[in-house]
């Protein structure tokens, strides 16, 4: 793999080691890579999410580390490699991460090995460029109503992605195995994206993944209270109204002057207000926080 470290990283793990080897991260993807579900208002966009928190973890220790974030919310496979691939490149990253699929197996029913052969083509592209390219296997939404049915393909596309990422010598961050991520906790209450605790949990397997310590301490997720049978149903239903079917019908109604309006929250590669960063040490009277 193409990963800093071949030895794991534990939570003790000192983040003040030697740097690791990337200067320039750029992420591409939807609402996942975006970080729908964490808002910040001080951060692009309104929204922190994995990518923000990886980041801020990466500037720590690489005074020049600059990040861009490509992604939009909504965007299918064949949308995030014809618009954001190209312009990835432009930037010169040395490290990518790149999630794409979510939509299209949710809401096109695609054929998961059709997704893989794109996503294929467009890992090639970035591994060729020499960047560290970090992909994601999708969580198991087994326990989910109504999403539980497409289990079976999320399965398979992931196992297409982990066969991807061996030909390509890319990190796979593998969220099915994180069995974190089952807690109800980690989610938000659309139950389609990730809360701000399940957005660190990822941001802590991605730097594990890469082998680069950090300071990101797991953290218990507040339990939910036990439910009755016709309590968990009518949730379940309210859910469906509220947030699945809303979310459905945006995705396959969005105009293509809708989708013009929606924009990278971070499409140039900027300075990270992270631990130890520049921009830190500036907010902190020049020390780092």
């Amino acid at each position: 793999m193409n990963a800093w470290k071949e030895n794991p990283v534990t939570p003790e793990a000192s983040a003040d080691s030697a740097p690791h080897p990337w200067h320039r991260l750029v992420a591409l993807g939807d609402s996942f890579t975006e970080g729908i579900g964490d808002p910040e208002p001080l951060s692009g966009g309104g929204y922190r999410g994995w990518a923000d928190r990886v980041a801020e973890e990466l500037s720590g220790n690489q005074p020049d580390f600059a990040y861009a974030n490509l992604a939009v919310r909504g965007r299918l496979v064949r949308q995030i490699l014809d618009e954001q691939l190209s312009p990835a490149l432009d930037l010169k990253p040395d490290l990518v991460t790149l999630s794409a699929g979510g939509n299209d197996i949710v809401f096109r029913r695609s054929d998961p090995d059709r997704l893989a052969e794109r996503i294929d083509i467009g890992v090639e592209q970035l591994t060729r460029s020499g960047a560290t390219v970090v992909l994601f296997a999708g969580p198991d939404w087994g326990a989910t109503p109504i999403f539980s049915q497409i289990r079976g393909k999320v399965a398979i596309f992931n196992e297409n992605l982990h066969t991807v990422a061996a030909r390509h010598d890319a990190v796979m961050v593998d969220l099915w195995f994180l069995r974190e991520l089952s807690d109800p906790g980690m989610w938000d209450p659309d139950r389609l994206h990730f809360s701000p605790l399940g957005h660190h949990t990822i941001a802590a397997a991605v730097l594990n993944s890469l082998g680069v310590p950090h300071t990101l301490v797991p953290q218990q997720p507040k339990r939910m209270a036990p439910r009755s049978w016709r309590q968990a149903r009518t949730e379940d239903l309210t859910w469906a109204r509220e947030y699945l079917v809303p979310w459905a019908l945006r995705q396959l109604k969005l105009h293509p002057e809708d989708e013009s309006l929606l924009v990278p929250k971070r499409p140039e590669p900027r300075p990270v207000f992270g631990r130890g960063g520049p921009a830190a040490q500036q907010l902190s009277g020049g020390h780092a926080a």
